[in-house]
């Protein structure tokens, strides 16, 4: 695909060249650009040859000096350079398969592009990727590289991926680990398909594929009230999420005297569904797996003591309240108590919010919608604000899932609204108003 280029960062290498908008990147240092990889990689050096076709049909070649690893400033007609890779899975377990009816569009659109692992952190299958595809990783060293891996079993794979071939996705997966691309990998795991004896074969599988696997995350299926025509599924209790808790942790602790790292863990979630303590901070090392849940409420904690520790005596300030998910409010009503014992009493109450929308078995702060908020906290004594954690909302927007936006909630409610981060810190700051 074409890569036409939509403007020029003011400021950067390419700006005040002769480079214009409309002309069409072909090569780098004689090397074709065909996607956002290719020209991440070949810009990166400090001597830079460009050959473009210019938008009036001419050849165009510019000379760059640049320190290294400087983007040039290229902005293109799209993210990618190319067209996204959609998912062509079935996946018994996929959440969009669950959502309502009437949502905005851009939520039931699947992805499954490696180079949107790369840049952005999604998880993928490795189901799309051509031999040529694998040895272009491995030769541009792209890394690192989530995964979603599930199973190893070929068999049990394709049924839980909806597809022929089990095999799909695996291969490339061991291909990438010894060319040593680091791998984030993730399991879903579900409940009498891939847990118990099948998880342990997973987890000694990925063990074996040695140190590029940079850390696995097992997470409990979500399951929404919205599944009518999908395979039947069954949410975690806690004996088997106890049980998985377990195996996962006696993994990690064996990956911690070999390999001086725990790589296995555990999503919050099921350390909640299983009713047990949260592992300590330095069970996490870096949090590599944030993004699943894994440690977010521990390392929300530390932010919160630290800030705690460092913030001076104040008053309690106004009456407040905070709305958040069923999961994570038994940790934020122990925040503020705790912050109560320094300060004296905070005026503050959590609310747990149930979810309605997609049903109350979902219970994650991020799929709290603006139309439950409303409907249950209407005729509660909700303070002089509302404190809703930054979540909720659209990347970008003060839009909820649903598409009621704060500012109608706070209508809606009569009272201001602090979008918090998440950050324990920022947390404290908003509990004393500050």
């Amino acid at each position: 695909m074409a890569s036409k280029i939509k403007s020029i960062a003011d400021g950067t290498p390419a700006c005040g060249t002769i480079i214009r908008a409309g002309d069409v990147l072909r090569r780098i240092n004689g090397h074709a650009i065909g996607d956002v990889l290719d020209y991440t990689f070949y810009t990166y050096d400090s001597r830079l040859i460009l050959e473009l076709w210019g938008a009036d049909g001419g050849l165009k070649l510019v000379r760059l000096e640049k320190p290294e690893g400087l983007d040039i400033g290229l902005e293109f007609d799209t993210y990618l350079m190319d067209r996204e890779r959609s998912c062509a899975n079935k996946c018994v377990f996929c959440f969009i398969d669950q959502l309502p009816k009437g949502m905005r569009k851009t939520l039931y659109y699947k992805d499954d592009d490696v180079r949107l692992s790369f840049l952005q952190g999604n998880y993928v299958t490795l189901t799309n990727l051509s031999r040529a595809d694998i040895e272009r990783i491995i030769k541009l060293r792209v890394s690192p590289i989530n995964v979603s891996v599930h199973t190893l079993d070929p068999k049990l794979r394709a049924f839980m991926l909806g597809i022929k071939n089990g095999e799909a996705g695996l291969g490339p997966l061991r291909r990438l680990a010894e060319a040593g691309i680091t791998l984030n990998c993730q399991i879903v795991c579900c409940p009498g398909i891939n847990d118990g004896a099948r998880l342990e074969r997973t987890l000694k599988g990925l063990y074996a594929l040695g140190g590029s696997i940079n850390s696995v995350s097992v997470v409990p299926v979500g399951l929404t009230k919205h599944r009518q025509g999908l395979a039947r599924l069954n949410p975690f209790d806690k004996e088997r999420a106890y049980e998985t808790v377990k195996t996962v942790e006696r993994f990690g602790k064996i990956c911690l005297g070999k390999r001086g790292s725990r790589v296995f863990h555990c999503a919050d979630e099921l350390y909640i569904k299983a009713g047990l303590e949260l592992p300590p901070h330095e069970n996490y090392e870096d949090y590599p797996q944030l993004e699943n849940g894994v440690g977010m409420m521990r390392l929300f904690t530390k932010q919160f003591m630290d800030e705690l520790t460092n913030t001076e005596e104040t008053e309690g300030g106004e009456r407040f309240s905070i709305a958040t998910g069923t999961a994570a409010a038994r940790f934020l009503s122990k925040l503020l108590m705790t912050a109560s014992g320094k300060y004296g009493k905070i005026p503050g109450k959590v609310y747990a919010i149930r979810n309605d929308y997609f049903g109350g078995g979902v219970t994650v702060s991020g799929l709290i919608t603006g139309s439950d908020i409303i409907a249950q906290l209407k005729s509660k004594e909700l303070g002089a604000r509302l404190l809703l954690p930054i979540n909720m909302l659209k990347h970008g927007e003060e839009v909820f899932l649903d598409d009621v936006t704060v500012e109608e909630l706070s209508k809606e409610l009569g009272v201001k609204v602090r979008i918090v981060k998440q950050n324990g810190a920022d947390f404290l700051k908003a509990m004393l108003g500050r």
